[in-house]
């Protein structure tokens, strides 16, 4: 079984997003290889071989409030890194 993002998975993320939800992460890090999910095997995370599967979806009225968003690879711990979204009061 080869678990990737599946075609049905793709399409639903593009008819949120097509509904008006923003990837804040996305739009503010437009370059690739963030990710935030490694495989345990083969050495994935310190070659930096993953998957962004962690995700901060807002409308676009919350935009105004967004302060900064990223996320933290260096921590340990999970196969997941934290992803941060940090607001303005």
């Amino acid at each position: 079984m080869n678990t990737r993002f599946l075609p049905d998975e793709r399409a639903w993320v593009d008819k949120f997003i097509a509904s008006g939800f923003v990837d804040i992460f996305r739009e503010l890090t437009p370059d690739p290889h963030h990710y935030t999910w490694w495989s345990y095997r083969s050495g994935a995370r310190p070659r930096n071989i993953g998957w962004r599967i962690d995700y901060f979806f807002i409308t676009p009225e919350l935009r105004p409030r967004v302060q900064k968003v990223y996320h933290q690879p260096e921590v340990q711990g999970s196969d997941h890194c934290p992803l941060i979204l940090e607001l303005k009061s």
